[in-house]
């Protein structure tokens, strides 16, 4: 048994040595040179991740439903028309807080398990037309996996002057996004995902063009997340506006470092390579994935159990046995569970997962054979 339980819910993600010491070191001033060195690093590794020259990242303490609304407000018009494309809980979540700001949105959804097709966005955007177009890159509650890309060149044909945010939450830092590439004005994403650092901290990345129409904008129903007003401590961060999370800032710094170190494209492709060995190992034992395979995402698996086996009881005994998983959300609570597999998972940490899995499920009465779903993802991960 490990010393600590190994996170495998799709997030907060196990968190590696380094950023562990560097959280860990005593507390700076927020304008000291310590300080300022981390702020700037994390907002330029940041550009390189999401690969943009102008965009500008806002990192702020926070989660990152506070991330969804800083995209949310900074870009929408009390007049503005909004379309959320959801493909589950998140999406209707962006639909929550649209309402809770009284802007005028339509909602146009996916079944759980699939997401919204280019075509589908295009038929839409032919219909009725958009001045903010909102995006969920995965959704976690049902691992579903949006074509972004193919959204972004949809928008620009039908409705050029839309801007596009992307909520890539459970995607960045694990995923492809390309800002400046795809035409992308927000990313809002979060620490404690695809880049393995501690919760706490959200994240937005706006373009140029999101920035220029925030200033249009004759106030905001914000105030500590107007980007107007972080604007110039992100552009240096001697400045001040409000006290920012030191350590966590310091530590999502050398997350970011660690990711470059990596290399964007070797991370994309570990990822994938993962996500495919954990679910052909699941499917050795008798699970079966949720998600439709045409969008299966590569950062968390959503799993139906095998006939017979419990949801409670196995996420329970496999928690005993040092491996935490994630219950269903909306419709299916009880029905599935959802494993996360992003940031700086180890092929040891996904080893140690399975012997536990296969454990657990011997414990319930499962029919399973110690050491098949082990072989099976070890077989794969050598490749």
């Amino acid at each position: 048994m490990r010393e600590n339980k190994l996170l495998l819910q799709p997030g907060p993600t196990p968190v590696d040595s380094r950023i562990l010491e560097v959280l860990a070191r005593p507390v700076v001033s927020h304008l000291s040179p310590e300080m300022e060195e981390a702020m700037r690093g994390a907002v330029e590794n940041m550009k390189k991740i999401v690969m943009t020259r102008d965009g500008l990242p806002f990192i702020l303490a926070g989660a990152g439903t506070l991330a969804m609304e800083m995209a949310l407000l900074n870009v929408t018009a009390e007049s503005d028309r909004l379309l959320i494309i959801s493909h589950g809980f998140f999406g209707q979540r962006m639909a929550e807080l649209a309402e809770a700001f009284d802007l005028k949105y339509r909602l146009l959804q996916s079944p759980w398990g699939k997401v919204v097709m280019a075509d589908e966005l295009k038929n839409e955007l032919k219909r009725h037309k958009y001045d903010v177009v909102v995006c969920t890159h995965v959704d976690t509650s049902t691992g579903g996996c949006a074509p972004v890309e193919l959204y972004s060149e949809v928008i620009k044909q039908e409705v050029p002057e839309a801007l596009l945010i992307v909520d890539g939450v459970c995607a960045t830092g694990g995923i492809k996004e390309n800002l400046d590439g795809w035409g992308i004005d927000v990313i809002l994403t979060a620490a404690q995902k695809c880049f393995g650092a501690p919760p706490g901290l959200a994240i937005d990345i706006f373009s140029k063009r999101a920035i220029d129409k925030r200033k249009r904008l004759p106030k905001v129903k914000a105030y500590y997340a107007d980007v107007l007003r972080w604007l110039p401590v992100m552009e240096n961060p001697k400045k001040y506006f409000s006290t920012p999370a030191i350590n966590e800032i310091r530590a999502f710094y050398e997350a970011t470092r660690l990711v470059l170190e990596e290399g964007l494209e070797n991370r994309f492709d570990r990822h994938e390579r993962y996500a495919s060995a954990i679910r052909s190992g699941l499917i050795s034992l008798g699970f079966s994935i949720y998600t439709d395979e045409t969008c299966l995402a590569p950062t968390l698996s959503v799993v139906k159990y095998p006939e017979g086996i419990d949801d409670q009881a196995f996420r329970q005994k496999l928690d005993e046995q040092g491996v935490v998983v994630a219950g269903g959300l909306g419709p299916t609570a009880g029905q599935i569970f959802r494993l996360g597999h992003m940031g700086n998972l180890t092929r040891e940490d996904i080893i140690f997962a399975f012997d536990a899995i296969e454990k657990t499920l011997l414990t319930l009465g499962g029919e399973v054979s110690l050491g098949d779903g082990v072989e099976t993802v070890r077989s794969l991960l050598i490749r």
